[in-house]
């Protein structure tokens, strides 16, 4: 059975994954606790589901959230395995042993309801009087990209609301309170039923490099090697570009 943690306390610190995959009947059992930047949420899910499969015995409990709190999450402390990071940035401040490895990239897109009613087309049409927009917290991975695109195009923007992580921007827009919002293309492609995406050039100059690490003092450090190489393997890299990320 699968599980999600609530949002807890954490401090513990990083160490670099290994690279090979384990092998069904490898003998890894057990929990592994994984905090996962909150715009994996599907794809993870998804991917845990086949470790699970593939490893009799285990289960994958995940925490989703803003990579920043999650940081913090572990710096004070939260018992975790493995932390996947939205960006490098937040992984500055676990102590690591080794350098964290990228498994995918993710870039921004306007996030509009469906059939785009503003007629939003750039950047720069987020700026017109009376449109509202929604950003993630530049202390968020997804908030830092966006102050990164809106510097290249010379755009200054003013939201009506800062999110703590890339879903509650996206929620805005779903529940009508936005007009657009500044979120992950892989967001948008999620929920492509109640939202239309509109690509920016600039987006090209603000990708996110998605980072994941083995935590030191991991409860379950087997696992947590086994889940970071299934990450990285062939199957798990399809299911995170079929949901639009970008691989390293």
């Amino acid at each position: 059975m699968r599980a999600r943690t609530a949002i807890v306390a954490g401090a513990v610190a990083l160490v670099l994954a290994g690279c090979g995959a384990a092998e069904p009947g490898s003998g890894v059992t057990g929990t592994v606790t994984v905090f996962a930047a909150a715009s994996l949420t599907g794809s993870f899910d998804r991917i845990g589901r086949d470790f699970e499969a593939a490893h009799p015995g285990s289960t994958v409990v995940f925490n989703f959230a803003g990579s920043s709190a999650l940081a913090t999450q572990i710096t004070e402390g939260a018992p975790a395995d493995v932390f996947a990071s939205a960006a490098p940035q937040n992984m500055t401040g676990v102590d690591s042993d080794g350098t964290p490895v990228v498994f995918a990239r993710n870039q921004l897109v306007v996030a509009v309801p469906a059939g785009n009613p503003e007629g939003v087309r750039s950047l720069a049409d987020l700026t017109r009087p009376g449109l509202k927009v929604a950003l993630c917290a530049e202390q968020v991975p997804c908030g830092s990209a966006a102050r990164r695109a809106l510097d290249v195009a010379g755009v200054t923007l003013t939201p009506v609301t800062l999110e703590t992580d890339v879903r509650g921007a996206l929620a805005k827009v779903r529940l009508g309170e936005v007009d657009a919002a500044l979120v992950y293309r892989t967001d948008t492609r999620a929920a492509a039923s109640d939202v239309t995406t509109v690509e920016f050039p600039e987006s090209a100059r603000a990708i996110n490099d998605y980072p994941i690490a083995v935590l030191a003092g991991a409860p379950n450090p087997a696992a947590a090697r086994a889940f970071v190489a299934h990450v990285r393997s062939a199957g798990s890299q399809s299911v995170l570009t079929e949901a639009g990320f970008q691989t390293p």
